[in-house]
């Protein structure tokens, strides 16, 4: 089993390494190649249950962990405690995740995320929180790409969890500038969770924007849904929401929940 040697140095040098393990491919692979290098020895994985975490994203660690003999540890980052996170501003990842890391820094010397190179070409105010914090990113020092990492979690087993969609927190699909409040994440996680039952797991975001709400899927998978697919759709989003707002039904969009403003 070949992990890349400036990784395996990465994951091995530190005397103990908690994983902030979001339950996305990125953390995983990065947990599993952890586990491979230092089985228990002086590694933690950490996830935060939160209302911005997908139900199924934290249902994958606690099994992820369980099959992986890793020790688990599920904490609170506090963030819906900071008005800061939730008034949402363009750069909430980074309350965030200052939430999370010094929640995850005062239960070990060295954190470790799952950043790739690709998230550094991205507008991602989270990695100043991760560099105010000391927090390593083992697969940008070994300089893999999502690429990379997919083709890692498959030589390290990981099955079907290599082809994951990427999937942000829950927060991310509430446009900028209105507030975060859990119930509407709820409602998005209920939303993602029923659609993907019909629809299987492909690309989705169910977002809440000014205009109401709108559900995005995969250019392919839109244009090949049935006019009573289409109408199942809209039909959940108006059962689930109950709240008058308009609904629509879209192309997948990356980031369009953002506002630069």
């Amino acid at each position: 089993m070949t992990i890349p040697a400036a990784l395996h140095d990465a994951l091995a040098t530190p005397a103990s390494l908690t994983i902030a393990l979001s339950g996305g491919i990125d953390s995983l692979t990065l947990s599993a190649a952890a586990a491979k290098v230092r089985g228990a020895a002086g590694l933690t994985l950490c996830h935060a249950v939160s209302a911005a975490v997908p139900s199924a994203a934290t249902a994958r660690v606690k099994e992820f962990a369980a099959a992986w003999g890793a020790p688990l540890r599920l904490v609170d980052a506090g963030e819906f405690a900071d008005p800061s996170y939730r008034a949402n501003p363009v750069n909430r990842c980074y309350f965030c995740k200052s939430n999370l890391y010094g929640t995850l820094a005062r239960m070990g010397p060295l954190v470790a995320a799952g950043t790739n190179t690709d998230d550094l070409t991205d507008y991602r105010p989270g990695l100043q929180a991760a560099a105010e914090h000391g927090v390593l990113h083992p697969f940008v020092d070994a300089q893999m790409s999502k690429a990379d990492v997919r083709a890692l979690a498959r030589v390290l087993g990981l099955g079907e969890l290599a082809e994951l969609p990427a999937a942000p927190c829950l927060a991310s699909r509430i446009e900028t500038g209105l507030r975060v409040e859990p119930a509407d994440l709820a409602v998005i996680d209920r939303i993602e969770t029923l659609l993907r039952a019909e629809l299987g797991n492909i690309t989705l975001r169910c977002r809440l924007l000014r205009g109401g709400w709108v559900v995005e899927v995969d250019q392919l998978v839109h244009n090949g849904l049935s006019a009573s697919q289409r109408a199942m759709v809209l039909a959940q989003v108006r059962q689930e929401t109950d709240d008058g707002r308009a609904v629509d039904l879209r192309p997948y969009s990356r980031g369009s929940a953002f506002v630069h403003q």
